[in-house]
């Protein structure tokens, strides 16, 4: 790890992240998330592998995940070859107390819901400051171009202010690695995320939302190291 990013480093999605690590086990198949938090257990998994020879396969949910992967050493498989796994890692945006979560700042949810469904467990890591009574973050929703006027109509009825993302470092909206956008819906609070879940599925032209209703657990990280446990 540089240094740029040992001075950056989060004491809480750290001891999340390299716990999260610890509860795979010899022989898994593993599903790799992708953000700041589960990098950290991406990274400690490639450390398992050559300090315990650890044996797992890894199925990446970004080109970013893929990348942390191959540099930690973490051997990689795909679901078509591996079509089930054991466990599943990854963060989340926010989560509430039942455990559902909103996730796609890296907008690659789309992947990374269908890796979370392929996983016997579904593990989420984070931090503290995500953890929320109502969940109230924008919804990433992931949509065919060719949809998108449709789909930006639809979410306004459904109360949303859907915002096209841009691209940070070039002109234009984000690509995602299917090659679609991403509009980022803002409702304000969800007090019935299962409810808009399910009307959001039904746009045609969206791909995926970014909302999760699958976690088994969530693992937080605190400021000392120390983690805590929420498990439905």
């Amino acid at each position: 790890m540089s240094d740029r990013n040992q001075s950056q480093e989060s004491p809480e999605k750290k001891a999340a992240g390299i716990y999260a690590a610890s509860l795979v086990q010899d022989g898994d198949r593993v599903g790799l998330g992708t953000g700041s938090t589960v990098a950290y257990t991406i990274r400690e998994l490639g450390r398992r592998v050559r300090e315990e020879n650890l044996s797992i396969v890894g199925v990446v949910t970004s080109f970013q995940s893929e990348a942390i992967a191959i540099e930690a050493g973490v051997p990689l498989t795909t679901l078509a070859q591996t079509p089930r796994l054991t466990i599943a890692i990854d963060g989340a945006d926010q989560f509430d107390q039942n455990l559902i979560a909103i996730k796609g700042g890296g907008a690659a949810h789309t992947r990374e819901k269908i890796v979370s469904m392929s996983a016997d467990r579904f593990v989420i890591v984070s931090d503290p400051k995500k953890r929320s009574d109502v969940l109230s973050v924008p919804v990433p929703v992931e949509v065919m171009p060719f949809g998108k006027e449709l789909a930006v109509r639809q979410l306004k009825e459904l109360g949303a202010n859907p915002v096209l993302r841009a691209a940070a470092k070039k002109d234009g909206p984000v690509i995602t690695d299917n090659g679609n956008f991403v509009l980022d819906c803002d409702f304000g609070s969800i007090p019935n995320p299962k409810e808009l879940a399910a009307k959001i599925s039904q746009i045609p032209g969206v791909v995926e939302h970014g909302i999760f209703m699958n976690a088994d657990e969530v693992v937080i990280g605190k400021t000392d190291g120390s983690i805590e446990i929420l498990k439905k």
